[in-house]
């Protein structure tokens, strides 16, 4: 037998279903499940790294039992090595470390080979002398470990794209010369999260050294979709229960706050978990190139930040009934890596790739700013430019000392001003006429962003609630009711004209 047969056929001979209805009874692997370990254990190419990604309640934590389980006294058992999965709480990593005990305790032989210890979540195969052991990002205890195999349970939880307890797992690694990282999860929320990041990863380098399965449903499926929801669940009508999806698929469609959630959740799809302001959907099918030129046409939106913080200007080019979005972003150079660490968002990276602008020091410089807008103005006809009256005198004194002349209105950052400008924003988005290029930190800004309404059902971004920094989007708001204020401006009543006279 091949590799991935010798452990498809430890874990059914040996392995018993740990709790549930069917407790006690033979583990019999699904097609899916049967397919992700053949391809990791059968792989040409050897392994280095798999994933597996699947809605909830489909076997996940019971699957990485049945393969510890194989590593610690089946054939894939190496003499004195070291075992490890890893998750975000205790709680999640307790249980992976519980389902293995149970199908140990289920089984006279494997418990005859097979040493307990409860307090410290580890299990022995006496055979080889393999440790197996449970641990948690909570517990700080990734360091000073050496496996030659790690399990990371819902890797989906961890937001950003960065993990200190995930690195010290990954560097754990590095004394082994064929050490195999599993991450076995449902979908990240967005774009910029880890796993997310592992998998795009995974589908476009086309590395022969990592295998990556990720069911998930059609992202603009109807959410009583039986279709979508199989292609998420791959255990459905098995030990994936049905009428649990249709139930909460049918309050998802009574409740559209539910249906982020169960899209998330039961279809595997990447969304906040709660109702952002744009759909990612609808965002990403705006990602067409903007092609504007010299002299064409701009509006702009200045969002200055406070002196460390991200700062944002986006130029706007109507192109007949949609419209071309060029961002750009500045964050202070000192700091920068830990800026990354802290907040979780990959500055360092985009800063490499150019999407992000970075200024020598460990402050925003209004005078750097000022200058790139003048240049602006001279590049393109930039008609007004729109800014938040935070910090402006700064940048408008930047401006008279190097003698440029920008056009320029406030733009209110309360209900009455934003209201119309984020409305038309959410227009052209659902309408398919704002190209923004998919620019990354934009993107991130439009995933994260949450509207709040008054009484009156006025509406504006909300920086406190949303999920990440969403300068960028309130920067494009504004750029966009730069374009209604200029049209104001433009429209001159008769009274005012000198020269008008009423005919007698």
């Amino acid at each position: 037998m091949t590799r991935g047969q010798k452990v498809c056929k430890f874990i059914e001979r040996y392995c018993l279903i740990p709790e549930g209805e069917h407790v006690g009874k033979p583990f019999k692997l699904m097609p899916f499940q049967r397919k992700f370990i053949i391809d990791v254990y059968d792989n040409p190419n050897g392994t280095s790294r798999a994933y597996l990604s699947v809605a909830r309640k489909n076997g996940k934590s019971a699957l990485i039992a049945a393969i510890v389980l194989a590593h610690l006294v089946g054939s894939e058992a190496k003499q004195n090595s070291q075992i490890i999965s890893g998750a975000r709480s205790r709680e999640q990593a307790s249980l992976v470390y519980k389902l293995a005990e149970k199908m140990v305790r289920l089984n006279p032989e494997l418990h005859k080979i097979v040493r307990i210890v409860p307090s410290q979540k580890t299990l022995l195969g006496l055979i080889c002398n393999v440790e197996y052991r449970a641990i948690s990002a909570e517990a700080n205890t990734a360091h000073g470990l050496s496996p030659v195999l790690a399990i990371l349970d819902e890797l989906g939880q961890v937001r950003g794209n960065q993990d200190s307890f995930v690195e010290a797992i990954e560097t754990a690694q590095g004394a082994h010369n064929s050490p195999l990282l599993i991450a076995i999860s449902t979908q990240s929320a967005t774009d910029g999260d880890l796993f997310s990041q592992w998998l795009d990863d995974a589908d476009n380098a086309k590395d022969p050294r990592i295998v990556s399965h990720v069911y998930s449903a059609p992202v603009e499926c109807d959410l009583s979709d039986r279709k979508a929801w199989k292609a998420a669940n791959p255990a459905l009508g098995k030990f994936r229960s049905v009428a649990d999806i249709k139930d909460f698929a049918k309050q998802a469609e009574r409740l559209p706050a539910k249906a982020n959630s169960f899209r998330w959740l039961y279809l595997n799809q990447r969304i906040e978990a709660q109702s952002p302001f744009l759909s990612r959907a609808e965002w990403q099918a705006n990602k067409i190139a903007p092609n504007h030129k010299p002299a064409d046409i701009c509006f702009a939106g200045l969002d200055l930040s406070a002196s460390r913080d991200l700062t944002a200007l986006v130029l706007v080019f109507p192109r007949g009934e949609s419209f071309d979005v060029v961002p750009h972003f500045w964050l202070p150079e000192d700091g920068l890596r830990d800026k990354s660490q802290s907040e979780k968002v990959p500055y360092d990276l985009w800063a490499k790739q150019g999407f992000l602008h970075t200024i020598e020091g460990a402050v925003i410089q209004p005078e750097i700013i000022a200058r790139f807008v003048a240049e602006v103005a001279e590049t393109y006809d930039l008609k007004l430019l729109a800014f938040d009256r935070w910090r402006i005198n700064d940048f408008k004194r930047e401006l008279d000392a190097i003698g440029a002349d920008i056009p320029m209105t406030p733009h209110g950052q309360g209900f009455r001003d934003m209201s119309p400008a984020i409305e038309k924003l959410e227009r052209l988005v659902v309408d398919r006429k704002l190209n923004h290029g998919d620019h990354p930190i934009l993107n991130m800004c439009a995933a994260g962003a949450v509207a709040t309404s008054d009484p009156a059902g006025n509406r504006k971004l909300h920086k406190a609630k949303s999920y990440s920094k969403i300068d960028g989007l309130v920067a494009l708001a504004m750029a966009l009711g730069a374009i209604g204020k200029d049209e104001q401006l433009q429209q001159v009543s008769a009274w005012d004209d000198p020269n008008f006279k009423l005919a007698v």
